[in-house]
């Protein structure tokens, strides 16, 4: 049995989650997902969040919601960030299931839009989410921009 919880629910604690989120996104140093985990706001709060996607309490997937996804569009938020499920669990719509979860979690933070930046072709294309226009990496390179209306917005 899947389910989807805040790091800060997560029974083996923060350490634990941030190394989940490095592991599948090792490009980014594990200070940076310590230090973004340990300090994200609070239940009430509306970002920063990250979330596990866990099998029997074994993370297998995860998500964050963000101010900014190292893109040059900062006028746009929050966006959904560093979407992941591990590659043998693939293929049952469990992406697709943090991504209406994290719709449904924007939506109760007042936001009326959830956004994400993606390399992918086609993928968030099937969920519904509409690319809108490009904005750029750091690098200066071209990054695709999609949106979604919240759940219930």
């Amino acid at each position: 049995m899947t389910r989807i919880v805040n790091v800060r629910d997560y029974s083996a604690g923060l350490e634990e989650a941030a190394r989940f989120f490095h592991d599948a996104w090792s490009g980014i140093h594990l200070r940076f997902y310590r230090d973004a985990i340990e300090h994200g706001s609070p239940a009430h709060a509306p970002l920063p969040h990250f979330y596990l996607l866990l099998d029997r309490d074994r993370p297998i997937g995860c998500y964050g919601l963000a101010v900014n996804d190292f893109i040059s569009r900062h006028d746009l938020w929050p966006w959904l960030v560093a979407l992941w499920v591990e590659p043998p669990a693939r293929g049952q719509a469990l992406g697709a299931r943090m991504l209406d979860h994290g719709l449904t979690e924007a939506a109760a933070f007042g936001f009326s839009w959830l956004y994400l930046t993606t390399d992918h072709d086609g993928y968030y294309e099937k969920y519904g989410w509409e690319r809108i226009e490009d904005g750029y990496e750091r690098d200066g390179s071209p990054a695709r921009i999609y949106r979604k209306a919240a759940a219930g917005a």
